[in-house]
């Protein structure tokens, strides 16, 4: 609406010369004017916009004003639009009994009787306008304070969102803690459980696998079992990122061939998978376990995206990297892991947001939305990097650049199959675990080697027998016990007995401070591993193998 029209007075007078002589008397006091006809015209013009309005009595009388009467009852609330309503008895209802009914319909009305001066008409109408102005004033107002409610609601519903979508990203943190934990205490209780059957399996099959072919076979399955069993509880604890990655120089090409079966059973029958490697590819320094994890996670994905079935390629290639050419990686020769699919691919949106936590275009309970972004942060925690690349329908493909080792030889992280006796010697060994199965175990696997075995159910227990002038070569004990952990007996026998070794067993993720510089022996475990273990104890000429706290070293200056 222009300002003319808001300003603009409407002068309905349809007898006589009345309209003129009201127009020429407005205009001629610089107020702009324009004649109705009509009633009809009149709603019409107000509809688009006037500052006040004229009318005789005459043009009232009769006629009906239900237009009239709804166009000023569906006013806005700020307006209350004012008339001066012409008349030849004045507004007093003792002289003008119809006064009454026309103040009801038209509500903010000024009565002027004829004949009248041309500057009382003029007064009028300038205090009507004058009116008509506060009332856009307060329009103006009303506008801005409604528009600061907007925003004030729009602010709202963003902080109300906001906080929602910060809860339910608690609700998903929370609910991965509480996995984590459960899966803790589940992976200790099956480590103390696999921890007897694995040495059981492994006295029998070293005394009878070769005696017996049935019970060789028998035997070799169940410890087939036993090793899937904990490779299940490394990628529980892989899952619920509840261990320290221990890497090691390995073979990927091994690592992955080696998991053909798993990522077949695990992507379906109409999922074409091949895998290639340019040969004689180095070594790459990883954690083979989550290694593995992060694979599976990768084929399970492009699993996923192709619910109608197509192929599925991982490559393992060498690569030279350059400066900038992939992000934060630094330039030098990695090895790259790449898992390529022919699936629904993403959407560029949806790609820049593929790798935040607990983002997932998977329907709810289809997946936590962690995957990708577990698969980066490993890539970015062994000193490697991620790299994703996307079209909608054209698939999807993963890049995981991963370390170069060093050396070339094989991995010194796998168990020897062959069982001896550490360097040779006949040790006396004190082992404590409160776990009986475990303990007796333990035990008869280290007796079997031709060591001595003291054993004791408690730290305190330990104690007493050193004190007691019991001779030992090697402490073997438990780290998690009630009362006293395997870190403070190690902390009080190295108070009674400073040069004796200390071997920590475990089935939990990770350890006290206190128990950081002694060497470790992770639940399950086998002759192998303890032989590995209690020779890692002493040097070649038979000396105490000291392990450096790497808490320490790290503050000295």
């Amino acid at each position: 609406m222009s300002p003319d029209i808001s300003e603009r007075g409407l002068v309905l007078a349809p007898q006589g010369r009345d309209a003129l002589v009201a127009v020429g008397m407005l205009e001629e006091a610089r107020l702009r004017a324009h004649v109705v006809r009509s009633l009809v015209e009149l709603v019409a013009e107000l509809n688009s916009g006037a500052g006040f309005a004229v009318v005789t009595e005459e043009a009232l009388a009769g006629a009906p004003l239900h237009s009239l009467s709804e166009w000023i009852e569906a006013q806005e609330e700020w307006s209350d639009f004012p008339f001066v309503l012409l008349t030849r008895r004045g507004g007093g209802l003792e002289r003008n009994p119809a006064a009454g009914r026309y103040l009801e319909i038209l509500g903010n009305a000024t009565f002027l009787e004829r004949p009248f001066h041309p500057t009382t008409l003029v007064s009028l109408a300038q205090s009507a306008l004058r009116g008509r102005r506060r009332q856009y004033e307060a329009r103006a107002r009303l506008n801005e304070l409604n528009d600061l409610a907007r925003d004030l609601e729009r602010r709202v519903e963003e902080r109300t969102a906001e906080h929602q979508a910060a809860m339910a990203q608690l609700h998903e943190v929370q609910k991965i803690e509480t996995l984590g934990q459960l899966t803790g205490g589940v992976a200790h209780d099956f480590n103390n459980l696999l921890t007897p059957i694995t040495g059981a399996l492994d006295i029998l099959h070293k005394q009878y696998g070769d005696k017996d072919p049935r019970s060789g076979r028998l035997l070799s399955n169940a410890m087939k079992a036993t090793d899937r069993a904990r490779t299940l509880v490394q990628r529980l604890l892989g899952f619920a990122r509840r261990q320290s990655l221990q890497t090691d120089a390995t073979d990927i090409v091994r690592l992955v061939t080696g998991m053909r079966d798993l990522i077949a059973s695990s992507t379906g029958p109409t999922i074409e998978l091949s895998i290639e490697a340019d040969p004689d590819l180095p070594l790459a320094i990883v954690d083979p376990n989550q290694l593995e994890l992060a694979v599976l996670n990768l084929c399970v994905n492009a699993r996923d995206a192709m619910p109608d079935g197509g192929k599925l390629l991982i490559t393992l290639r060498q690569e030279s990297v350059g400066p900038g050419s992939v992000s934060m990686l630094a330039p030098g020769d990695y090895l790259r892991l790449s898992v390529i699919d022919e699936g629904c691919g993403m959407s560029s949106e949806t790609l820049a947001r593929a790798i935040e936590p607990f983002y997932s275009t998977k329907e709810v309970g289809r997946g936590t939305g962690l995957g990708l972004s577990m698969v980066h942060g490993l890539a970015a925690q062994l000193g490697g990097a991620f790299a994703i690349s996307s079209e909608l329908g054209e698939g999807t493909r993963v890049d995981l650049y991963l370390p170069i080792a060093s050396r070339s030889s094989s991995e010194s992280g796998l168990p020897s199959s062959a069982v001896s006796r550490p360097n040779g010697r006949r040790l006396s060994v004190l082992l404590v675990d409160d776990e009986d199965l475990v303990r007796f175990a333990t035990a008869e696997m280290v007796r079997d080697l031709g060591h001595q075995v003291v054993e004791v159910g408690s730290g305190a227990e330990a104690l007493e027998r050193l004190r007691d002038g019991v001779e030992v070569d090697v402490v073997v004990t438990d780290y998690k016990m009630p009362r006293m952990d395997g870190a403070e007996l190690a902390s009080h026998i190295r108070e009674i007995h400073p040069s004796v070794p200390i071997l920590i067993i475990t089935g939990y993720t990770g350890v006290s401070d206190q128990a950081l510089d002694l060497p470790r022996l992770a639940k399950p475990f086998g002759q192998a591993e303890i032989v590995a273990a209690l020779d890692g104890l002493f040097a070649e000429d038979g000396k105490v193998v000291r392990f450096p706290n790497p808490a320490a070293a790290a503050t000295r200056p």
